[in-house]
């Protein structure tokens, strides 16, 4: 049986279940916390997220992937404290965001590989958890920066095998040039979620990054980033209708605690912005615009297990 690694070790890919595809625990500027430590409560936090993760457990999510990378303030200790005291199953990730350190400009991306492929092989740093994806972010255009991280990523996932989860706008096409990056390096493009995809409801651009193999992330509701719940919902619905509900995965995008957004600011202008808006809102929702079950549980389960399964180096 194909394992995958979580913040407490491997556990059967059949094991997986109900998944959210893309969301954070903890995040922040580390340089912040070291620091300023006061800033973060961390036996609070710790709580207050073991908590909303089991709120989200009885609702029948099995498990989250969280892609809180270095450059977002990534602490694989932290959140290995929550896996302690959660039901929640926590898959953790390499791989940089739209802001990577300085540390990785002009270098080769040979360098960078070895650290993801340290992260995915040996663990992060001294946590005894161990990287199970590959996160790489492009915003408006692949400048030359962002095709080195692209490049790096590529290659750390041909060394490993597990699977590149992404940041993409769909709004300037940045899914379709990472999916070029990433072909050019020679990467099995149905071993690659394109995240963010949902922002969007222009079918055309979604149906042409599937149509080249790859799984979308409809994975940011409740940000009010692109498009709203309900279009999100409907876009998800006709996807499915036309065929595609084999690859599309789901999520949020959310976190229990972030030095970015001030909880505060998150509850009152964002109230669906929590791990609780897809197994109340938008299963039923899918469920009132006539998807079948199977292809319910095919977004929320079977599709990113089929991911996480497509293992080895090549």
């Amino acid at each position: 049986m194909p394992t995958v690694e979580t913040a407490l070790g491997p556990v059967d890919t059949a094991d997986l279940g109900f998944t959210l595809s893309h969301e954070h625990i903890i995040s922040g500027d580390l340089a912040v916390r070291h620091n300023w430590p006061h800033v973060i409560d961390v036996e609070k936090e710790v709580a207050d997220a073991q908590a909303r993760l089991d709120e989200v457990y009885d609702l029948g999510v099995r498990t989250m992937v969280d892609l809180t990378t270095v450059d977002l303030g990534r602490d694989a200790a932290i959140i290995r404290r929550v896996a302690e005291g959660t039901k929640m199953q926590i898959i953790v990730a390499t791989g940089v965001h739209r802001r990577p350190p300085r540390y990785f400009e002009r270098r080769t991306p040979e360098p960078v590989v070895e650290l993801f492929v340290m992260d995915i092989e040996q663990g992060i740093a001294d946590s005894g958890v161990k990287a199970a994806c590959i996160k790489l972010a492009t915003e408006e255009e692949v400048d030359p920066l962002n095709e080195l991280m692209l490049r790096a990523g590529a290659l750390t996932h041909r060394t490993t095998g597990v699977p590149i989860m992404t940041h993409s706008n769909p709004f300037h096409g940045t899914g379709r040039d990472q999916q070029d990056v990433f072909e050019a390096e020679g990467v099995d493009l149905t071993r690659v979620v394109i995240g963010h995809s949902g922002d969007t409801d222009d079918l055309d651009y979604l149906m042409s990054v599937m149509d080249r193999g790859s799984t979308i992330g409809m994975d940011r509701y409740g940000t009010r980033i692109g498009a709203d719940t309900e279009t999100r919902t409907d876009v998800i619905a006709e996807l499915c209708r036309r065929g595609y509900a084999d690859r599309m995965v789901i999520s949020h995008d959310a976190g229990s605690f972030s030095l970015n957004v001030p909880r505060h600011i998150r509850d009152t202008r964002f109230p669906e912005w929590n791990y609780l808006t897809i197994p109340t809102k938008v299963i039923p929702g899918l469920r009132d615009r006539g998807v079948p079950e199977e292809q319910i549980e095919q977004i929320t389960t079977h599709n990113l297990r089929r991911i996480f399964e497509q293992q080895g180096a090549y």
